[in-house]
């Protein structure tokens, strides 16, 4: 209780006038002690054995994709990729929501915070939170970059969080009560009707996603990024659940992020945060020590079941399988300092293969690197959505198309041109299913996978050629014989299912579904990169 009694509550404040928030209480720039005891007190939260302030988001758990809005208007009408990913909102209609939220806001106790995104200081951008809950204002702590003084700072976004607001949506113009909305015009991004914290991060993310191509010629990426002793820098892309953060986080080597980052026309690559969002479903000091060790006080875990001593259950998915926590990154003991790292030497794409056909890991061509950046494949398993019964393709372009307002061929483009620049290579690693599809096969061992990554970190999966790999028959990737670590067997996904027929058959339903899944993107891309592709159809 030592930490509850060292509490001491920050005097200085600032007005909200100027956004229209008016005779508020402004907690300003509190400490994350603060905000922990406060949520505590407020009954928002409770504080798990760790020190770990827990707490539930309420009716969201997760991100609303189609609740998320960008406003058209003249900066965004002929830039952005309009549809059921970018949904256009109406000027007018943003200006009467964003009233009535301020109106909302009005008189009752807020919670503000100054930070930035971007770690190089030539991309930094300068963003002021304002919060509904004292938990999510400790989020933002969290994630975001921390100023070291605020003498001269100057917000040049604001993002206004109203978990409690809950829009109309005949009168507002959103799908339902809850909403995301992104203006570049104002540069505010609006969020209300939910509590889930993620909105708050993506949404600053997906701002520069639009920023940075646009302004800066510079790729923003959804990526985890770590560098060896020699300052040889990798990159992890890949969707949730796929490994991000568990094989970039790694003893070895110091993380530069784990999810959202900057490659420069400088030749380095930078991340966006301050913090990390982990999954923690089946987290254990086994598998992931350097995660699970970040949990402690200052950390905020999402939606996870408590015992009676404050114990989390990680295997307990009652409330959601999308339970997190978020940590500054200095919870982690081996960081890049700053968080920024050099080219890229290797990229890995990372897939959870639910069918278990994808090879464990392949070497791609420059056109295939490029292909399967634009389709960002991962699958579906049973029981992770309503009426999913068995594994289903997912496809989230650029392994993160919810949060791209441009078309995925403008990313990918300038990532194969800086790829190519850099000579990168790159790696497509299946950490989902082996001996087969799920409900048969079993998942990748993590261990097998962290084996191969090393492999291709320490220079020991030998040259490319004939005799070290094999081309994969459907997909046309090379697939190595032999790696340190890993058994000969495993490196085979067709060996590994003991049923050519079956695996084959199983192998062109998903070449059919990549094929099908590309052709929204072939009218903009080459033929080189159309062939990236599987070559042909099967039925």
């Amino acid at each position: 209780m030592l930490f509850m009694k060292s509490i001491s509550q920050s005097t200085t404040t600032i007005s909200l006038e100027q956004y229209g928030i008016k005779k508020a209480k402004v907690c300003y720039q509190l400490s994350p002690v603060e905000l922990h005891h406060m949520a505590i007190e407020k009954g928002q939260g409770i504080e798990a054995s760790s020190g770990a302030l827990a707490v539930n988001t309420g009716e969201f758990t997760g991100r609303s994709p189609q609740d998320r809005f960008i406003v058209k208007d003249d900066i965004t009408k002929d830039k952005v990729w309009w549809g059921h990913i970018n949904i256009p909102f109406d000027p007018l209609k943003f200006d009467k929501l964003y009233n009535k939220v301020v109106n909302y806001l009005s008189e009752k106790e807020i919670f503000v915070r100054d930070s930035y995104a971007c770690a190089d200081e030539n991309y930094k951008l300068n963003i002021r939170v304002i919060n509904e809950y004292p938990w999510s204002n400790q989020f933002a702590y969290n994630m975001f970059l921390r100023p070291t003084e605020l003498k001269n700072f100057y917000p040049e976004w604001i993002v206004v969080n109203a978990p409690g607001f809950m829009a109309n949506p005949g009168e507002d113009g959103t799908r339902q009560h809850n909403f995301a909305i992104l203006n570049f015009t104002k540069k505010i991004a609006l969020i209300g009707g939910t509590g889930y914290t993620g909105e708050i991060k993506k949404g600053i993310f997906s701002a520069l996603n639009f920023i940075l191509p646009v302004f800066k010629n510079t790729l923003p990426m959804h990526c985890s990024a770590n560098v060896g002793k020699d300052g040889d820098t990798a990159i992890f892309f890949g969707l949730s659940g796929t490994g991000k953060t568990t094989l970039s986080t790694d003893p070895n080597r110091s993380l530069i992020g784990d999810d959202e980052h900057g490659w420069t026309n400088e030749n380095s690559v930078f991340n966006f945060e301050g913090g990390c969002y982990a999954k923690v479903i089946n987290l254990s000091r086994d598998n992931e020590p350097e995660i699970y060790d970040a949990i402690k006080r200052g950390a905020i875990l999402e939606n996870v079941i408590l015992d009676k001593k404050g114990n989390v259950n990680f295997e307990n998915t009652s409330i959601t399988q999308n339970t997190r926590v978020s940590y500054p990154i200095e919870h982690i003991e081996n960081i890049q300092v700053p968080s920024i790292g050099r080219n890229p030497r290797n990229i890995f794409f990372l897939t959870a293969d639910a069918f278990g056909v994808l090879p464990p890991i392949s070497k791609l061509t420059p056109s295939q690197a490029a292909y399967h950046f634009i389709s960002g494949y991962t699958a579906k398993v049973a029981g992770t959505e309503a009426g999913v019964v068995e594994p289903v393709p997912s496809f989230s372009a650029c392994f993160g198309a919810p949060f791209m307002p441009l078309h995925p061929s403008k990313y990918a483009e300038m990532l194969s041109k800086k790829m190519i620049h850099a000579g990168v290579n790159v790696w497509l690693v299946n950490t989902g299913w082996t001996g087969g599809p799920y409900g048969i096969g079993t998942r990748m061992k993590l261990k097998y996978t962290r084996a191969m990554i090393n492999a291709v970190l320490n220079g020991d999966l030998g040259l490319y050629n004939y005799d070290n790999y094999h081309i994969h028959s459907v997909f046309g990737v090379a697939q190595p014989r032999e790696c340190p670590g890993v058994p000969t067997s495993v490196l085979s996904p067709r060996a590994t299912w003991n049923n050519d027929q079956a695996y084959y058959t199983t192998a062109f339903k998903l070449s059919n579904a990549f094929r099908e899944n590309f052709k929204k993107f072939e009218q903009h891309c080459s033929e080189e990169i159309r062939r990236g592709g599987p070559q042909r159809y099967a039925f």
